[in-house]
């Protein structure tokens, strides 16, 4: 079995301008990283032209299809049935993305076969981690 899903989703970047366009994107889900999902974007849907990529939590996506959620740089929403609404917040702006709703709760749906929501604990190594600390301590 896999131990890394990856989905591209068509996110819609919601701009100043009337037309929204559409922009590839990437939902990443790690075993060995449980309760981190990430976003990337290519090079070519970003202003800098560089890849950029997001983490953060798997429980803040599933959250976020139900209720306004999160309160740092990513902010996760539901907008209408099928839409749920991704904000980015860095120090340069902040990009806003639609994703359809489905997609997301797919995505969810084969992460949580992977590693079900709320036994991510069960995946880490904490003795290996610890070693690993003290060793880098040294």
């Amino acid at each position: 079995m896999s131990t890394v899903i990856e989905q591209p989703v068509e996110a819609r970047l919601v701009a100043a301008a009337p037309r929204m366009p559409n922009i590839p994107a990437t939902l990443r889900y790690d075993r060995s990283d449980p309760f981190a999902v990430r976003m990337t974007f290519p090079a070519q849907a970003t202003l800098e032209g560089v890849e950029v990529c997001w983490t953060f939590a798997r429980e803040l996506l599933a959250a976020g299809l139900h209720d306004a959620e999160g309160h740092g740089d990513v902010r996760v929403r539901p907008y209408g049935f099928d839409r749920t609404v991704l904000e980015f917040h860095a120090p340069e702006g902040t990009a806003v993305v639609h994703l359809h709703s489905e997609d997301v709760r797919r995505f969810l749906a084969a992460t949580g076969e992977l590693v079900p929501l709320g036994l991510e604990h069960l995946q880490l190594d904490l003795d290996h981690d610890l070693a690993e600390l003290m060793r880098d301590a040294r």
